[in-house]
């Protein structure tokens, strides 16, 4: 820790009521057949998280769109066709989408779908942390905002956060880790790199309980646990499978237990159920010693999007990204440096070894 700039840990952010979308299977016929009507009016295509409903997850996938995880929603986006990039996630995957895609528009069903992580870093706070250490490399979670990446030298997901971090140790770089601690202490720990960390968290991944968790597991010991590394470290600890939400829906696909206790917000589920039917899931607990029940283990931003207000943005317009050019270009070199990385790794031109 820096004497000059000391970071103190921040406190989870209040997030907003849970409110869930709950339609009838007419309501739900009726409107799905009216958004696909208007994505091929506007020549719109539908990218959805991991973590939103089932029904916007089914209809991205009905429509020729994806649901994964924030970076290859946006690499998707980029791919595809299509003129309009819709959404369905929060707010910084807009974002995300737009840096990479500036000539498409870009909407989301609900613009105050925010993310814990994002509100714990502001811009000009983050540019303070990175001028107090002008020593460091700067790499930012892409939970953060366009300009919190477009002041940083690199962006890294979760799935790839710790190659990228051992690879700058090994050259001898120090660095600054924003804005998740746990995830940031994670890699830390797994790459030895001298880190100066921000102290945000997520409020999903904030909430799970160690003694809670240990409990669920006696009763179903022959259960994995599967955890998002933005979880805190003693429930990281008793993990079988540590990794991102593509590597989360992998473990379940791959490994042979019959049951699984996932430690990650339980959108995730209707993936994993599609991806082994026969399977049980559980839930890891958020209740127990400390519990305030904020997330219930699932992000009540992402909730906020729903079939019924998808419709509306598609019929009166509104909620479109715009990005001021200036931090878009800054914000893509941050992200591209990650985007090279990867398939300079996936083309072996990088060796990361043990």
């Amino acid at each position: 820790m820096s004497l000059a700039f000391p970071v103190p840990v921040r406190p989870v952010i209040q997030p907003p009521p849970m409110v869930e979308e709950v339609l009838t299977d007419d309501e739900r016929e009726a409107l799905k057949s009216r958004i696909k009507a208007l994505m091929k009016q506007q020549d719109a295509v539908l990218v959805a998280h991991y973590y939103t409903s089932a029904d916007l997850q089914d209809l991205a996938e009905e429509t020729g769109g994806c649901v994964s995880d924030s970076l290859e929603m946006a690499r998707f986006g980029h791919a595809h066709p299509a003129k309009t990039l819709v959404v369905a996630g929060v707010k910084f995957m807009g974002e995300t989408a737009k840096i990479l895609n500036p000539e498409k528009r870009v909407i989301m069903p609900d613009l105050g779908a925010d993310c814990s992580l994002d509100l714990a870093c502001p811009a000009d706070e983050f540019a303070a942390f990175c001028d107090a250490h002008p020593d460091r490399l700067s790499v930012v979670y892409a939970n953060t905002s366009a300009a919190v990446k477009a002041r940083a030298d690199w962006v890294v997901t979760s799935g790839i956060a710790a190659k990228i971090v051992k690879y700058l140790h090994r050259q001898g770089h120090k660095l600054l880790w924003a804005p998740d601690r746990h995830l940031g202490e994670y890699v830390r720990r797994v790459t030895g790199a001298d880190m100066i960390l921000w102290q945000g968290s997520c409020v999903v991944h904030e909430a799970f309980k160690v003694e809670a968790l240990k409990k669920l597991h006696a009763q179903h010991p022959d259960a994995a646990v599967l955890v998002h590394p933005e979880s805190p470290e003693p429930v990281i600890a008793l993990a079988d499978v540590v990794g991102s939400t593509t590597q989360l829906i992998e473990a379940v696909r791959t490994l042979p237990n019959p049951e699984f206790i996932v430690a990650t917000d339980n959108g995730i589920f209707h993936k994993m159920h599609a991806a082994a039917p026969g399977k049980l899931l559980l839930e890891a607990p958020t209740a127990g010693t400390g519990a305030t029940c904020q997330s219930c283990a699932h992000c009540p931003w992402m909730a906020m999007n729903g079939l019924k207000k998808l419709a509306a943005v598609l019929e009166h317009g509104g909620n479109e990204i715009h990005i001021e050019e200036s931090i878009r270009a800054r914000a893509r070199l941050s992200i591209q440096k990650m985007l090279d990385f990867a398939a300079a790794e996936k083309a072996g031109t990088i060796q990361l070894g043990d």
